[in-house]
């Protein structure tokens, strides 16, 4: 995705080296493998997505080489912690006593690990943030440092498309309220001033109907950005570009329409054909264990999930009968 989003030549290093992915692409299988890989290139400027906002210490040594087009690793650690978060639910580190509780990985993303808290003692690397029933949503901002601008706002799929419990599985932008977009704004503002955050982040929200809590931030370029910009026609690449230089981008949409995504996964293990219509292409005869995603899927229909779901099925029909064959 932030590939395609760029518009221009750029190395890909990437864990999966889809079939669409342009450019030149370097493919490795681990995080770790990809910054040895990356750190063999000549200088440059270089753009991390997800789940680096875990890993302070490699984006410390993609630093060491490169020019970072986004947050430095102090930056990172201290927004990733839940206990700094503004309007946010109660989190604790030790059992408590009543309510309901959601225990969640401290080096975690897209609700993996995710749970509904059953008792018992935490284990390390794992805190508890206490329930809030709502909506849930994102937004994507852009930080100068000092401020920051919303680009659209998402509502988030969760156990959808091959995948349960909290398990995000993509975005669908739509008409949210007008209260909601204005919380969301004042959000985003303070975190970018308290924490400095440059360049594209993503914050993750429930509103519970009359206010947005803040569930956490995701300090780099998120998956909800295809969806914003074939909504709203804003180049999100260099809104990031400007942010990361200190300016904060003027934020003007040349359309208002209605888009989504969802990551399709597999609820069994899969032998792939030839796919098209479709993002994120592995290539044919690649396996794909139960549980894994498979590709993703794109639309800008005026009911985006309704689209998304009839894709979703005609896929899966398609998977079957070439599993069956």
């Amino acid at each position: 995705m932030l590939a395609d989003l760029a518009r221009r030549d750029v190395v890909a290093f990437d864990l999966f080296g889809d079939l669409d992915l342009a450019g030149r692409v370097v493919t490795r299988g681990s995080l770790t493998a990809l910054v040895d890989a990356a750190l063999t290139e000549p200088p440059g400027e270089v753009v991390y997505g997800a789940s680096f906002e875990n890993h302070p210490a490699l984006v410390e040594r993609l630093a060491e080489r490169h020019t970072l087009l986004g947050n430095p690793p102090e930056t990172l650690r201290a927004v990733r912690d839940p206990r700094r978060l503004f309007s946010s639910p109660r989190v604790t580190f030790t059992p408590p006593v009543g309510g309901r509780w959601l225990s969640k990985p401290l080096r975690g993303g897209g609700g993996i690990r995710v749970r509904d808290w059953r008792g018992g003692q935490l284990p390390a690397g794992v805190f508890l943030q206490e329930y809030v029933d709502g909506l849930p949503c994102s937004a994507a901002a852009v930080g100068d440092g000092r401020d920051a601008v919303v680009l659209g706002l998402t509502e988030q799929l969760i156990g959808k498309f091959g995948v349960s419990g909290y398990r995000w599985c993509g975005n669908i932008v739509r008409p949210l309220p007008s209260a909601l977009s204005e919380q969301a704004r004042e959000i985003c503002s303070r975190l970018a001033g308290a924490f400095g955050l440059r360049g594209l982040s993503g914050v993750d929200f429930i509103w519970d109907g009359e206010r947005a809590w803040t569930l956490e931030v995701n300090p780099r370029p998120t998956a909800s950005l295809e969806a914003i910009e074939a909504a709203y026609g804003i180049d999100v690449f260099d809104a990031h570009l400007r942010g990361c230089a200190g300016e904060l981008p003027r934020v003007q949409p040349t359309r208002w329409g209605t888009a989504g995504k969802a990551v399709l996964f597999a609820t069994e293990e899969v032998v792939v054909g030839e796919l098209r219509g479709v993002r994120d292409i592995p290539h044919p005869g690649e396996r794909i264990a139960a549980g894994r995603p498979i590709c993703t899927i794109v639309t800008t229909a005026g009911d985006p999930l309704a689209d998304l779901e009839q894709q979703a099925a005609r896929l899966r029909a398609e998977l079957r009968t070439e599993v069956a064959a």
